[in-house]
Order: C-alpha cells, then structure tokens, then sequence
C-alpha cells in the first residue's frame, strides 16, 4: 500500500510564493547563447574555453516559478499552420524517450541516451526468477588506499546490444579492475576480460559506440579514461588519458561518469573537477581495425572562488567540505551540454561551435550540495536534477533535493523544488537519478522512498516506503527505471520491485523479488524480457520469466 503523504521536511512542494520571502544565493545564467530550444544559435560570451566562464552573481530575490514554451508552432491567424523543424545536428528533443544511434541497437549508455531518458525493452517478467548469475566466485579487489571493494557500484548499469553475429552481450565493469563481456542470454563469458591495472575499479557505467564503430569508452579508479577496441582477438586500448596529468586538477582522479559520444566528440567530466570535450577521430586503418586519434577541443575547470567562498560553512563536515568534482554522466540536448558537480553548480555549455574550440558558459546555478547523480532532460529542454543533502547548508532547505530548471529562462530557471531532507550527521538528497514516466518524474531518495512527482507542478502524487532508515546504513543509489507500463526499481536492501504504472501517478507493486543480502548501488538494464542488475555482493543477476 501506499504510505501517506511525509510531511515537506521529508519530501514535498516547494512552491514560489513559499520563497518569495527568503534571501539566497544565486549561480546565475551569464549568457543565453546556445538559443531557445528548438533553435541554434552560436552566441558568444566572455568566458574563456579554458575557464570556467564569467563568475557567478549573488541574488538576494528568491526563485519564482516558470516555464518554457515550445517554439514549434507559429503564431494563429484565420488558420493553425504547425511547422515541423528539421532534425537538431546535437540532440534533436525528438529523441528524448528514445534509444540513441541508428547504427547499434542496445542500451549503449547510462540511462540509454544523451539525455537519460531511454531505460531499455520489455516485456517485464511477470512473474521473475533469477536466471543465472555471474561469475562463479564474487568479484572484488583491492584499491590504491587498501581498501577492498566487491561487485558492481554505482552507477554500474550494464549495457546490452545485439551483435552483427547475433549474439546479444552485456557488458559491465566492476571492482575487480575488469569489464566483464557475457552472453546475455547464458551469463557465458563472450570475450576475455579487459584488465585495467590493479586497483583500476570500474565504478561507472561504460558507453559503447552509437554509431558502429567497435569501440568502448570507460574511466576507472586507476585515474585513467581509455578508449578500447572490440574488434581484436581480444579487446585492446588504443588510447588512454590520465588525470593526474592535468596539473591545475584538483579533489581526486577518478573517472565515475559515463563518456557521452555524440557527432564523433567525447564529452567527459572527472573528478579532478575539470569537463573535457575531445574530437575522436574515428576511423579504420589499412588492415580493416578501427583507430581513433583524440585532439583535446576544451576543457574547463568547473569551480571558482565565489563557489568555494559559498561552501566555507560546511568545512565543518571535513575534507569534503571543498570536494568540486564531476561525478554524473553530461546530459545533451539541442546544441548544450549539461553536468553538475560535488558541490552543487550545475553548468550548461554551448556546443554548437566547440569544433572551432569554443563552448561559451549559458548556463550556472548552484543547488546548494553534491549533484552527483545524472540529472534527466525532458522534451522541452527542461532539466531534473537530484541534489544530495551531504553539507546541510541552508541552500539546500531552499531550493529542495529535486529540482526542475528551466535554462532557458536565465533570470530566474527555478521551476520547482521537492524535499527529501535531514539532519546531521545523516545524509540525505537523492544519489539516483530521477526516471521520466507519463506526465510525472520517479525518483528514489537516499532515505528510503520510491516517489512520483507531477512533472508541471512538484506535487508529489504517490510515495512508498522501499527501505526508510537505512540510510544510516546502506544508501539507496540505484536509479529507477521505467520500461513501458513498469516501473523498476532495485533497492539498498537488495531486492528487485516492479510497478504497475498503468496509471502513472499511483503505481501498484506487481512483485517484489529478492537477490541478495548484500546491498544494490547499481543501476537495472531491461532488453527483452529480462533484467539484469549488479550488485555489491559481488554477482551480477539476471532476471526473468
């Protein structure tokens, strides 16, 4: 059943009229280059390609509420004329809710596409069983601190595509320093593992090229971001780059985010808090096997003295008090790029020019606290972004730990905000990354509940507890997926739900399964009736009919 509705300290609307009276700090759009959705426009700032753009400015007016129209019609006269604009050359809104590439067919990337919003194929199992698990002994190793980690992490969604061969594989990394290739259908292994290094842990999901080419993109904990070929007797890097190779890099090394391939570039943020955009190169030499040869196009320091000056109240939580880092997958759409940090800037570039080495600054808003989780981009150009409640700074009580923006309105994106607060030293937020349904957003907090959203209006419609009070204990970090009229869901206490969301805000439990006693941070993929999900226990599951 259904719980009640919290009251807003957990979760809630946070309504215009309710900050009409607070004073706060603002990350403020400098620009609004990049053009309003539907358009391209290639506007320039003063931000440089190698900085992190124009300072943010201080506001001392509240968010208000607002929207964004759609430009795709024309005005009405003595008829209606509807116009239908040609296909967007960077992540057209029409391919919002669909899978990426025309080339490959599969779950190529976290959450599916550019703008996170593709979640796999059904059917769902109705009723589930685990099919087969792998491997035989857990997997595990230990990392440069010591420290022994086992099975898949998050974010750790497996990929799935269909062969030219006809094989359907899956591909995966985990804490054993490997990307694991299986049978998607067997759990067989398809090629030999690739080895990173030791202590190499694979924490991210890895992305698979969209547009044929055999190639595989991942970052690991050895602080290394490679390029690797599929296409040998056994897959091989051609090209790798390290962080501590950025000497102005700072925080950490490690690469968590899934590379985002789209029009031959790679777009990728580290935890040494820079963003990257590379120009692949692709290509196939002359014995037949693909090549790439990467020219750095930008890159762009993502923090700046007014943002560390904004997280000085929270040193009192420790070193990870300035922590500035790039942990979720960039999100495309439309000619702009979009990421967050670990400390709550959410940044939008303009992409349309970057061949010729420029990617202005359009778009800057600070939530107040980590935004390591991908946010999620509707068809409008709308972005949904989960925020952690790790530095407890007031920010965070303002403008809530979901957040819709509009940033296409530069004056003022806040749309809306829904709560899911607590107290020291309890952490709180959303580590997952929110799932687009019919009309509403599903998001799983890191206190336990499975919640959805009105996508207009913030109201929360539907809650149910899936693990409350474990946060003081393991987090809830799996992200949601939706998967025609299912709802997916994994949990930290290490089961598997679904939901009938027939009726998309009020979702009825079809099952509940448990996998594992150990705790699940990694994201579900569904393909074709079967799911298949990782977890910290060291196994990876698949489950079906």
């Amino acid at each position: 059943m259904p719980a009640k509705p919290r009251s807003p300290i957990l979760v809630g609307l946070l309504s215009a009229v309710g900050l009409a009276a607070l004073s706060l700090l603002t990350f403020a759009v400098v620009s609004r280059s990049g053009g309003e959705p539907g358009t391209t426009t290639a506007g320039a700032t003063s931000s440089s390609t190698t900085t992190g753009g124009n300072p943010p400015t201080t506001s001392t007016s509240a968010p208000t509420s607002t929207t964004g129209e759609d430009p795709t019609t024309t005005a009405e006269t003595t008829t209606t004329t509807t116009t239908t604009l040609p296909f967007h050359a960077w992540v057209d809104r029409r391919t919002v809710g669909q899978p990426w590439g025309e080339a490959v067919t599969g779950i190529l990337t976290f959450r599916g596409n550019p703008t996170h919003s593709w979640y796999g194929t059904g059917p769902v199992p109705e009723t589930p069983r685990i099919l087969w698990k792998y491997p035989e002994a857990p997997m595990g190793s230990v990392d440069e601190l010591g420290d022994y980690w086992t099975g898949v992490t998050w974010t750790g969604q497996p990929l799935v595509w269909e062969r030219p061969d006809g094989v359907t594989e899956l591909i995966f990394g985990a804490t054993d320093a490997r990307v694991h290739f299986l049978d998607a259908v067997t759990g067989a292994p398809t090629r030999r593992p690739f080895f990173t290094s030791p202590g190499g842990h694979i924490k991210g999901t890895p992305t698979l090229d969209p547009d044929g080419f055999p190639l595989l993109y991942f970052g690991a904990r050895d602080h290394k971001l490679r390029i690797v070929a599929l296409d040998r007797d056994e897959p091989a890097a051609l090209w790798s780059f390290d962080s501590d190779d950025e000497p102005a890099g700072r925080w950490w090394r490690d690469w968590d985010a899934s590379p985002r391939i789209v029009n031959d570039l790679m777009f990728e943020g580290g935890e040494n808090s820079f963003f990257y955009i590379w120009k692949l190169n692709r290509a196939y030499g002359a014995d037949g096997q693909v090549t790439v040869d990467p020219v750095l196009l930008f890159k762009m320091p993502i923090w700046n003295d007014e943002l560390l000056a904004a997280l000085e109240p929270s040193r009192w939580i420790g070193p990870r008090w300035e922590s500035t880092s790039v942990e979720c997958s960039a999100a495309i759409f439309e000619g702009r790029v979009y990421f967050g940090n670990s400390a709550g800037r959410i940044i939008g570039l303009d992409i349309t020019n970057v061949e010729q080495g420029e990617a202005p600054l359009v778009f800057d808003f600070w939530v107040g606290d980590d935004s390591d989780a991908s946010m999620v981009i509707d068809g409008e150009g709308m972005l949904y972004v989960p925020v952690e409640r790790k530095r407890f700074l007031p920010r965070g009580r303002e403008v809530g730990q979901l957040v819709k923006l509009n940033p296409y309105a530069p004056d003022d994106p806040f749309v809306w905000g829904m709560f899911s607060l607590t107290d020291p030293p309890y952490w709180g937020g959303l580590f997952a990354s929110p799932a687009l349904g019919d009309g509403v957003v599903y998001a799983v907090t890191n206190r336990g509940y499975l919640v959805a959203v009105d996508q207009e209006t913030g109201e929360e419609t539907w809650s149910v507890d899936i693990g409350a009070g474990a946060f003081t204990g393991p987090r809830h970090m799996s992200s949601p997926i939706v998967v025609g009229d299912r709802l997916v869901v994994a949990t930290a206490g290490g089961r598997l739900q679904s939901y009938d969301v027939t009726d998309p805000r009020s979702p009825v439990l079809d099952w509940d399964l448990p996998i594992t006693d150990g705790a699940i941070e990694a994201t579900p993929a569904a393909w074709n009736g079967i799911i298949y999900i990782g977890s910290r226990d060291g196994f990876l599951y698949a489950v079906g009919e």
